[in-house]
């Protein structure tokens, strides 16, 4: 599946993600982090894949042209500097001269050159990357080149002008092309090692890739340890604090175990769970250190299946309810009904605890306030896009941090719209909708009972009967995350996935849905993109479609093109195909990372990955009154610093 990035297990991953993303400033006095991994990466191949499982590892062993500083900006990483030409089209980089590849054994293999960039992209197209969708039409040349219309990769618009000159030439002007350099699939990669190594490149054991960045990868035992060790010659090593990294696997099964190896002196931090049998202690323990991180990027929800092919797991007993269900899923009063009682609050408070089930509720998809369009938030206008389709959005708030959907009252009238029109066409009720749930995360069974409870209360149980399936995490994930096509999506909801951008810019969340185009489309909604599928026409994904590639044409003016974004993220809403539920970050921890010490991103790899440069850790364990200091001071630094950079952003174009 491209493009797609895992992110279940959200008691474990999701605590992590956030506290590595939005930490920073202090002084470091211990050179070893420990904490907790959910999923064994699949391969150590960073430009062939994109999913987080990899990229939570790699991010830290390979450095691309840039990455993030503390506030979110972009600055030097293995380029020195850049420049933009005046029409948008061609970025080139000045790479510096004291990057190096090192074995994993730390003996130097050679310069990293403008020539190794190249080789990555040839090598994306040849291991089909995971992440290829994100340049291959925007890279002048390389759409045909994938497709086989040319053989000459000299026709692609990549050139090393000499060793440390890189240059890009684009399609069409991409404003937030710097930002898709933080991804893997842009990332260097060795020729002569790539050929020595074959199909072995990138396998799982630390001497399948060279290593360029902060980390070596000492060892990976698979759902046991995986653990990292300091590179000394790294070029920029003075800004690598921790010398040490080890993570332990963690299933979800005993998140207690987490808290209890805090206290104990053996993780950097932890997640801490309101609901746990366990909490009384950890309040009396740690009441003043309990601290909530800022929302970020990551966009949780639950979608449906519009065109469900398989039923290995089901608690369907007949082929009328299978008819049954299909029709009822490609009936928006229905996926609304479902929208409006399905109390989010009470399911994030599975995890997050009643008093910080707020803090990370989200109402869309792409955040409310992921870009801005004329000094106002994108969600603004989602807002007013969304009073067109109906009353039923007439005053509704989009905004990050309250359940604004949660209504039953609508419910139940979306929902006896839905029935009367399904009664007409021979629907049997209640309808039956299948909930694939792994057995051992605790966490997600309270979640996905909340919400079971919540649906059926609102709209009846003879009306509808969420089924949760009980499966091991292995098939959860292989009928959900890792099936590669729709034929394999075996369920009616899904709430095991969510989704990161890889760029500053709405089309990173929501080209991905495209029906015609959309990596995820067979992992959101059940259907293979480019197919024509009846049940996605049925939808309304030609209409939406439209919408996108409206959007996505707009490449002068970037409000309108952000305008045009914020009207398909209003169908998308409108249509309850994709329920978002909460972001990552904002849940309760206890730590002893130093509060905003490592970089800040909600885009690419470096943003959506745990990251250890820059990270600083202490022996004391940080006060919630010391945290919210220093998250208040990072706002006004950060405030100045990205009005900085954006005029530093104007030096680059010639």
């Amino acid at each position: 599946m491209k493009a797609k990035k895992l992110l279940a297990l959200a008691g474990v991953s999701v605590a992590g993600a956030f506290l590595l993303a939005a930490c920073g400033g202090g002084s470091s006095n211990q050179a070893t982090y420990s904490f907790v991994y959910s999923a064994d990466p699949n391969t150590l191949d960073y430009i062939a894949a994109t999913r987080t499982t990899t990229s939570d590892v790699t991010s830290n062993l390979v450095d691309g042209l840039l990455e993030n500083d503390q506030y979110g900006n972009f600055v030097p990483s293995l380029a020195e500097d850049w420049t933009v030409s005046e029409d948008g089209l061609t970025y080139t980089y000045k790479l510096r001269k004291d990057a190096k590849w090192y074995t994993s054994e730390g003996e130097e293999y050679g310069a990293v050159t403008a020539q190794d960039f190249v080789t990555g992209i040839k090598h994306a197209v040849e291991s089909k990357s995971e992440g290829l969708f994100l340049i291959q039409n925007s890279i002048k040349g390389l759409d045909a080149y994938v497709k086989g219309e040319t053989k000459d990769f000299n026709t692609v618009g990549v050139k090393a002008l000499d060793d440390h000159t890189i240059q890009y030439t684009l399609v069409r002007p991409e404003s937030f092309w710097n930002s898709k350099t933080t991804s893997g699939v842009l990332f260097p990669v060795n020729a002569d090692f790539l050929k020595s190594q074959g199909k072995d490149f990138g396998s799982l054991k630390p001497s399948s890739i060279l290593y360029n960045g902060p980390y070596y990868l000492k060892s990976l035992t698979s759902k046991s340890e995986i653990e990292l060790v300091k590179n000394k010659d790294y070029y920029d090593a003075k800004n690598v604090h921790i010398d040490n990294v080890k993570l332990t696997f963690n299933d979800g099964s005993n998140p207690d175990s987490i808290i209890k190896n805090f206290e104990k002196g053996q993780y950097s931090f932890a997640s801490v769970m309101p609901n746990s049998s366990t909490y009384k202690s950890v309040k009396k323990n740690f009441g003043d250190n309990i601290v909530y991180g800022l929302q970020l990027g990551t966009s949780y929800y639950l979608g449906f299946n519009l065109d469900r092919q398989k039923y290995d797991h089901t608690a369907k007993t007949t082929d009328e309810q299978k008819a049954s269900t299909k029709k009822a899923i490609l009936n928006k009063d229905f996926r609304q009904a479902i929208m409006f009682a399905f109390n989010r609050k009470a399911y994030v408070a599975q995890a997050n605890g009643e008093a910080g089930a707020n803090k990370v509720i989200r109402n869309t998809f792409t955040p409310p306030n992921f870009v801005q369009i004329d000094g106002k938030q994108f969600g603004d206008a989602v807002e007013k896009d969304l009073e067109a389709y109906g009353d039923e959005w007439k005053g509704v708030s989009v905004a990050d941090g309250k359940d604004t959907l949660y209504n039953p009252t609508k419910a139940k009238e979306e929902f006896a719209k839905a029935k009367a029109d399904l009664q007409a066409q021979g629907v049997e009720f209640p309808i039956h909708l299948d909930l694939p749930t792994s057995s051992t995360y605790t966490e997600g069974i309270k979640q996905a009972q909340s919400f079971k409870q919540s649906v059926e209360s609102t709209l009846g149980a003879e009306n509808i009967v969420i089924d949760l399936n009980m499966v091991s995490e292995d098939d959860l994930q292989r009928v959900t995350y890792f099936a590669e096509n729709a034929s394999q999506q075996d369920w009616d909801l899904n709430n095991n996935l969510g989704w990161g951008p890889d760029y500053t810019d709405p089309s990173s969340y929501i080209d991905i849905t495209s029906g015609k185009s959309g990596e995820n489309a067979n992992a959101y909604f059940g259907f293979d993109a480019g197919t024509n599928n009846a049940a996605a026409k049925a939808a309304g994904f030609d209409e939406y479609d439209q919408l996108i590639e409206d959007a996505h044409n707009e490449t002068k003016d970037v409000n309108k093109r952000y305008e045009k974004y914020a009207a398909a993220q209003a169908w998308l809403t409108d249509s309850a195909l994709l329920i978002p539920i909460h972001s990552d970050g904002a849940s309760p921890v206890v730590r002893k990372t130093v509060p905003y010490s490592a970089a800040f991103a909600w885009t690419g790899h470096k943003g959506q990955s745990f990251n250890y440069k820059y990270l600083e850790v202490q022996d004391k364990v940080v006060s919630a009154k010391d945290y919210d200091k220093a998250r208040e001071q990072w706002k006004k630094e950060k405030e100045e610093s990205n009005k900085k950079a954006q005029k530093e952003l104007e030096k680059h174009v010639k």
